[in-house]
C-alpha cells in the first residue's frame, strides 16, 4: 500500500523519509482504501524518550507512519547518513490534510484539550473548509467517561480521527483503541493553534527552524522541555560516533 521510501533510525526510533507531499498521499490513500493506519508524528523529546523506554519505543516502532516532526529529527537524520527531505510536524500535516478532506468530504473527529477547544478548533477549519464533516469532544475525560468518548466516535465514523491528549499518552490512547476511524493521528496541543488561542510563529520564523526558540520566548515554562534538545543531540552523535 505504501510508497516505498528510506528509513533511517534515530535512537531505535524508524522513521520515514516521506515529504509533507507523499505522507498526505498516503493518508488519502487510506482514507479511500478505507484501510486503518496509526500515524506518529515523532519528535526529538519523544524519541529521547523511548530510549529509555521499551514499550514507548515498541509503541512508536509499530505505527504505520513515523513522521521526522521537527528539525532536529531531520538533523539527526542527515547526521547518521540517511537525509530526510523535510520535516513532518503534527500541526502543519493536518493543516496539509484539510484541502484533500475538504474535496472528499471527510468526516473528521477532534478529540482533545480542554473543554470547548476541539469545538472551536473544528469551527474554525470548518469556516475555510465548508466541505468537512465534523464531530468533537474534549480530553478531560476518565475511566468512566471513557465509554461514553468511545461510542460517539463509533457512532461519528470518521475518516480521520485526531487526538490531541500530548504525547505519549495519545499515542498510547490511539494504539488501544484501534480501528475507530481509517487514519488515527496524535497531534499535541495543535487544537490551540487551530482555535487560535495560541498563535504560531510567524511564518519566516518557521522557515528558519527556530520555531521551538519562539515558543520558549512566549512560553518561558517550556525551558524543562527544550533541556531534552542538547541531550537529544548528544545521544545521536553517540550514535554516529559507534558507527
Amino acid at each position: 500500500m505504501f510508497l516505498e521510501t528510506e528509513r533511517v533510525k534515530v535512537l531505535g526510533i524508524t522513521i520515514d523519509a516521506y515529504t509533507m507531499q507523499e505522507t498526505v498521499a498516503q493518508i488519502r490513500q487510506a482514507v479511500e482504501s478505507q484501510v486503518s493506519i496509526r500515524v506518529v508524528t515523532a519528535n526529538p523529546e519523544m524519541i529521547y524518550a523511548s530510549d529509555r523506554d521499551q514499550r514507548l519505543k515498541k509503541l512508536i516502532n509499530s505505527a504505520d507512519i513515523v513522521t521526522a516532526d521537527g528539525i532536529g529529527v531531520v538533523w539527526a537524520a542527515r547526521r547518521l547518513g540517511t537525509p530526510i527531505g523535510e520535516r513532518v510536524t503534527g500541526i502543519d500535516l493536518i493543516q496539509a490534510l484539510f484541502p484533500v478532506a475538504d474535496k472528499a468530504k471527510w468526516r473528521i473527529f477532534f478529540l482533545g484539550g480542554k473543554p470547548g477547544v476541539a469545538e472551536q478548533a473544528a469551527n474554525q477549519v470548518a469556516r475555510e473548509y465548508p466541505g468537512i464533516v465534523w464531530d468533537a469532544e474534549n480530553g478531560y475525560f476518565n475511566t468512566e467517561g471513557e465509554p461514553h468518548v468511545l461510542e460517539k466516535i463509533r457512532s461519528f465514523r470518521p475518516d480521520l480521527l485526531l487526538v490531541g491528549l500530548g504525547a505519549p499518552r495519545q499515542e498510547y490512547w490511539i494504539a488501544e483503541h484501534p480501528g475507530l476511524a481509517y487514519v488515527s493521528i496524535g497531534v499535541g496541543g495543535s487544537f490551540d493553534a487551530l482555535a487560535g488561542i495560541v498563535i504560531r510563529a510567524p511564518k519566516r520564523i518557521q522557515e528558519l527552524h527556530v520555531e521551538w526558540f519562539y515558543r520558549l520566548c512566549k512560553e518561558p515554562w517550556r525551558w524543562q522541555r527544550q533541556s531534552v534538545l542538547p541531550r537529544f543531540v548528544l545521544k545521536v552523535l553517540w550514535q554516529r560516533l559507534r558507527r
